[in-house]
This record gives structure tokens, C-alpha cells and sequence, in this order.
């Protein structure tokens, strides 16, 4: 056996003999590195005749082709051992019970979001989306709260740097009423519109969280009163809580973008919150000012607004009495609801 096939045979078995990859990536050094044996046996050619050179460099070059060969054999063993290996520590024991995936579920205030609709869209209420990013205009000035104006101070809260294409400054919006003025300038009157959505405002205690939901309500014709508030309101806290036992009082407040404004209070006639008057709603007659900006002419047309917190009646719906259990994400206190 001459030098050469002594060379490949010892190649062969060093690299079948490799635990790992690194060992084997070591043997290769040894015959096909830098300073390796097949390396030395290239440099000696230059030591021979031309017709030697010639013959014994074909020699050489086929036993580095099959150390090459064999080297690519023993990584794909190493490698197909390592998957067998990683495939039987990952078995599946068949003789285990099966695992049922969990179900999802719709969350508590998504379901009060859907009921909402639902009940005013049986009253022929339209509903309208818009975007979460507004303009100072549409949440503010727009709705009768100038810039410097005090009814912003419990608002002026979460500002972004950057500008609209107009130059307008824009922020997360503090309630769903810039819906309001969006829908009424794409739309002539009668106009009979929900805006719900999410909110943001820098609140954080048991009833309030910087991002919540509101749905805001607006019916504006040439004749709507606050009788027509108060039917509308009753009938939609009726239908939500499923009850008749139930009474509605209107209580004086101040909202810059209405006038006159009230809170709309309720109180149950049976159950654990029998004879308490609970606040779930803001309302009014739209402002003049308001209508004007809408596009419309306050002469002519009037109306009325409200808005109401989801978080907060699905509170009073289910019971609960502390808002940031509807965001930690503890499925025992979500699955009850689904």
C-alpha cells in the first residue's frame, strides 16, 4: 500500500472516529490545513521532473478529492446524529392524554361595545369610526375648548412631536366627540350617529386608566329636544341592563361643547345596587359654536350629545368594582365572561 491510499485510509478512519464537530473540524486540519499532509505532499511536487510533477499531482489531487469526500460523510453523519438525537429527546409520548387547545373569548368591555351598537343601531343609529391620532382642532377647538382654554386642563395630556400635512398639532384623543364633527361634516341632518372607541387620558386609579373606551352619541335635525335625550337614553339603559326597573334623573353640569349640559344618573329599583343614583353619562344641547363648526347652520338645526364610559358600564352590568381588573390579564377573572 503506497504512501497516499496509506494517507486516505488513516483520513477515513480519524474522521469516522470524530465525537463531535469540533474534533472532526480538528482531523481535517490535519490533512487538508494550511500545514496539513496533503498540503506538504502539493508543496513537494516542485522537487520533481515535469513528467513526475505531472503524474504524482493527479495522484495527489484524487486522494484529496476522496479526504474531501469523506469529510462531507462524516459531517452529515455527525449531523443526522445530532438530529436523531434532538428527535428523540423530543418524542411525543402517545400514550399520554391528548391536549385540548383553549378557546378564546370576547372580553368583558368588547362585549358592551358590540351591545351598545347593536341596541342604538335598532333605533337607527349609524355608527362611525375614525382615527385614534387627532388634530388640537377636531378634539379641542372644534368642540368650543380654545387654546389656554381651563375646561382643557383635565385633558391636555398625551401630545405627539410631530405635525399633520397641515401643520395642525396632533395628540392621542382624549374622548370619541371629534367623531362627532367629522361624521357631521361628511353628513347633511338628519344626523343620528354612536362614536365608539378608544380613549387616552393621564388617569390611573380603581375607575380610571389612561387608555379607555367611550361611546359618544349625537342626533342633531331641526327640531330635537331634551325629551328626545331622555327617551333615547332611557330606552338604551333599559335595553343594556335588561331591566325596567330602572329610573333616569338629569342633573346640571357644565361641558364646554354643550349648553345646557347635564350628568344622566341612574338608580335600579331591585338588587345589590338597589336606590343608589350612579353616574354613567354627560350630556347636553350642542353648542352653537359647535354646530357651526360641524358646518351647519345653529339657527336652524339643534340637537343633542352624550357620552358614556364602557369600561364603567360594564362595571355597573357585571358587578365589578375596580377598572384595572379588565387589563391585568388574569384569565380567571375573563373567563367568567365567556
Amino acid at each position: 500500500m503506497n504512501s497516499l491510499e496509506q494517507l486516505v485510509q488513516q483520513a477515513q478512519e480519524d474522521f469516522c472516529a470524530a465525537p463531535d464537530p469540533a474534533a472532526l473540524e480538528n482531523a481535517k486540519a490535519r490533512y487538508l490545513g494550511k500545514t496539513g499532509q496533503i498540503t506538504e505532499q502539493m508543496k513537494g511536487l516542485g522537487k520533481l521532473a515535469p513528467d513526475e510533477r505531472k503524474s504524482q499531482g493527479a495522484l495527489i489531487n484524487a486522494a484529496k478529492e476522496r479526504i474531501e469526500a469523506a469529510l462531507n460523510a462524516a459531517r452529515d453523519a455527525l449531523s443526522n446524529a445530532q438530529m436523531q438525537s434532538r428527535l428523540d429527546a423530543e418524542a411525543i409520548d402517545i400514550t399520554l392524554p391528548g391536549r385540548g387547545r383553549g378557546t378564546g373569548g370576547i372580553h368583558p368591555v368588547m362585549r358592551t361595545w358590540e351591545r351598545v351598537e347593536q341596541i342604538f343601531g335598532s333605533i337607527g343609529f349609524d355608527v362611525a369610526d375614525g382615527p385614534e391620532i387627532e388634530t388640537d382642532w377636531t378634539n379641542f377647538t372644534a368642540l368650543n375648548s380654545p387654546e389656554n382654554h381651563p375646561a382643557r386642563s383635565m385633558q391636555d395630556t398625551f401630545y405627539i412631536e410631530d405635525r399633520d400635512t397641515l401643520g395642525k398639532q396632533l395628540l392621542l384623543r382624549t374622548h370619541t366627540s371629534p367623531m362627532q364633527v367629522r361624521y357631521a361634516r361628511m353628513n347633511q341632518p338628519p344626523i343620528k350617529v354612536i362614536a365608539p372607541g378608544r380613549t387616552y387620558r393621564v388617569d390611573s386609579d380603581a375607575t380610571h386608566s389612561p387608555m379607555f373606551h367611550q361611546v359618544e352619541g349625537l342626533w342633531i335635525d331641526e327640531n330635537i329636544s331634551f325629551a328626545d335625550l331622555k327617551g333615547v337614553y332611557l330606552n338604551f339603559v333599559r335595553a343594556f341592563f335588561e331591566t325596567d326597573d330602572l329610573q333616569v334623573r338629569f342633573r346640571p353640569s357644565y361641558f364646554p361643547f354643550t349648553e345646557p349640559s347635564a350628568e344622566i344618573d341612574i338608580a335600579f329599583g331591585s338588587g345589590p345596587l338597589k336606590g343608589r343614583w350612579l353616574e354613567v353619562s354627560g350630556a347636553g344641547q350642542v353648542h352653537p359654536t359647535v354646530v357651526a363648526n360641524m358646518g351647519l347652520d345653529p339657527a336652524r338645526h339643534i340637537g343633542f350629545a352624550f357620552g358614556s364610559g364602557l369600561e364603567r358600564l360594564t362595571m355597573l352590568r357585571y358587578g365589578i368594582n375596580d377598572l384595572r381588573l379588565f387589563y391585568e390579564g388574569d384569565l380567571r377573572f375573563l373567563k367568567q365572561f365567556n
